[in-house]
């Protein structure tokens, strides 16, 4: 699908709802139409998968990428390093990888005055109904409130990112469908679409093929 994103990209929602892989696909897409992209990762812990572990790919495709001092490092500090004002202001796309729950979100609320005046950005919040926590649309929207909160931002749309990981097939996506209508739904934002591999997507209406770039260990 072609879809339209506004210049400030902000990707959010729980851990292991597949948003930083949602990050990623969405930054290399850009890139390939021969946009200039900046990455921030805004992870202000440092879990386990962040777009900071994609450097070389990123770089290999002309991508910067902005982290936080001490990411991939064995320290749990939340300090950032960079001024996040003054990249939403330069020329080109800006994808915002935020921490997967409230206390991640935390940080763009230090930016939220200025964000706020921003007419060309966007939250949007990543959902998987096969994750702990948000596998009912009230848990989904739940999590989603706290984090506007932490935020000061509304959500703009929400992306279905459900899936089993190696297990997912067109069933495993399909079967998600009415949950992803009830979230968006319940949260009053709109279904943006659903994101997988291209081979699970048949029949599927809004749909975005994605590569899989963050895997967990025990498959890499």
């Amino acid at each position: 699908m072609n879809f339209n994103f506004p210049k400030i990209i902000i990707i959010t929602g729980h851990y292991g709802s597949g948003k930083t892989n949602v990050s990623v696909n969405i930054a290399l897409s850009l890139a390939a139409t021969g946009e200039k992209v900046t990455v921030v990762d805004l992870d202000i812990v440092n879990p386990y998968f962040r777009t900071a572990d994609f450097g070389e790919l990123f770089a290999d495709k002309g991508i910067r990428l902005i982290t936080p001092m001490y990411a991939n490092s064995n320290l749990d500090i939340p300090a950032l390093s960079f001024d996040l004002a003054a990249i939403i202001n330069e020329e080109g796309y800006v994808v915002i990888d935020v921490g997967g729950d409230p206390e991640g979100a935390v940080a763009l609320g230090r930016y939220g005055d200025l964000l706020k005046k921003r007419s060309d950005l966007q939250l949007y919040y990543v959902v998987n109904k096969y994750r702990y926590l948000t596998s009912t649309p009230g848990e989904a929207v739940e999590l989603l409130n706290e984090i506007k909160a932490a935020s000061g931002l509304e959500c703009s749309g929400i992306i279905n990112n459900s899936n089993l990981g190696v297990l997912t097939d067109g069933k495993t996506v399909s079967e998600s469908s009415e949950y992803a209508k009830s979230v968006a739904e319940e949260a009053g934002a709109p279904l943006l679409f659903t994101c997988s591999q291209e081979k699970n997507l048949g029949g599927i209406e809004h749909s975005m093929p994605v590569e899989i770039y963050v895997k967990p260990v025990w498959e890499v």
